[in-house]
C-alpha cells in the first residue's frame, strides 16, 4: 500500500488557524474524502514546539493511503479529484510550498494500533541520506540501527518509518529519502523524550547516514477523516 505524506501551508493572508481548520473541515470532508480509491485519510495539523524563530515550512501533513500505483493514477483522473479536489486547493493552500512523498510505512513491531480516539501528539522527522552512502544501504541501517534507537526513547507509543518509493528516483535523486513519525501521549511527553539520553543517541546516530542540512521536523494531532479502518 502507497502511504502518500502532502506537507502543505496556508495560502497569503489565510493564517494557520484558517488554513487546519478549513483543510480538516471543508476540503477533506467536501472533496477529498470523495475520492473513492483512498483507503484511509488522515490530516496531521501543527502544533508549535520549542523555540521557535522562523515561519514554519509547513503547517499540516495529509495522510492518505492507496492500494497501489494502478489506484493511484486512476484517483488523478477522477472527477472527484479533477472537479473537486484539485480545483480547491488554491483556495486555501499555498500550492507551490507543498511537499509530496509516496512512501512505503514500515511500522515497529510492538507499536500500539492507530486510533482515531487517542489524543497522541506526532513528530515527523524527515531526511535525506548522506552523499555517497547507496540508497539501499541507507534503507537497511536506518531499519537495523537506527529505528531501535528511536524505539528507545522514552514514552514512544507507535513508529512508523516511511521510505521515499522507488518511483521517485526513476530520473535522479529523490527530494527526502526518509519520513520517520513517531507517537507519543503529549507534547510534554515528546519533550521529555528530546532530553533523554536515549535522544542524544538518536542525534548521534543521525550524523552517521543523514545529512544534518535536510533534516526537518514537524510536530502535529492527528485528525482522522477515513479511518483508521481503512474502507
Amino acid at each position: 500500500m502507497i502511504h502518500q505524506l502532502i506537507f502543505a501551508s496556508p495560502r497569503p493572508g489565510m493564517t494557520e488557524k484558517e488554513f487546519c481548520d478549513y483543510w480538516v473541515h471543508g476540503h477533506a470532508v467536501n472533496y477529498a474524502a470523495k475520492i473513492p480509491q483512498i483507503r484511509r485519510y488522515a490530516i496531521a495539523t501543527r502544533v508549535p514546539f520549542g523555540m521557535e524563530t522562523t515561519e514554519p515550512l509547513w503547517s499540516g501533513v495529509g495522510e492518505i493511503w492507496l492500494r497501489d500505483e494502478a489506484e493511484q493514477l486512476a484517483s488523478l483522473q477522477t472527477p472527484e479529484f479533477l472537479d473537486g479536489a484539485r480545483r480547491d486547493e488554491p483556495t486555501w493552500a499555498a500550492f507551490w510550498r507543498t511537499l509530496v512523498l509516496d512512501t512505503d510505512a514500515h511500522e515497529w513491531p510492538g507499536s500500539e494500533p492507530l486510533s482515531a480516539e487517542r489524543e497522541w501528539v506526532k513528530v515527523f522527522w524527515l531526511a535525506k541520506r548522506r552523499a555517497g552512502i547507496p540508497l539501499d544501504v541507507a534503507r537497511r541501517y536506518a531499519l537495523d540501527v537506527h529505528a531501535p534507537l528511536l524505539a528507545a526513547l522514552p514514552g514512544m507509543r507507535r513508529m512508523v518509518q516511511g521510505h521515499t518509493r522507488d518511483g521517485a528516483y526513476g530520473v535522479g535523486e529523490a527530494t527526502l529519502d526518509f519520513a520517520f513519525q513517531l507517537w507519543f501521549d503529549s507534547v510534554d511527553a515528546l519533550v521529555t523524550a528530546t532530553e533523554s539520553a536515549e535522544y542524544r543517541a538518536v542525534e548521534a546516530d543521525r550524523g552517521s547516514f543523514l545529512e544534518p542540512r535536510y533534516l526537518h521536523r514537524l510536530v502535529a494531532r492527528e485528525n482522522w477523516i477515513i479511518g483508521p479502518t481503512p474502507r
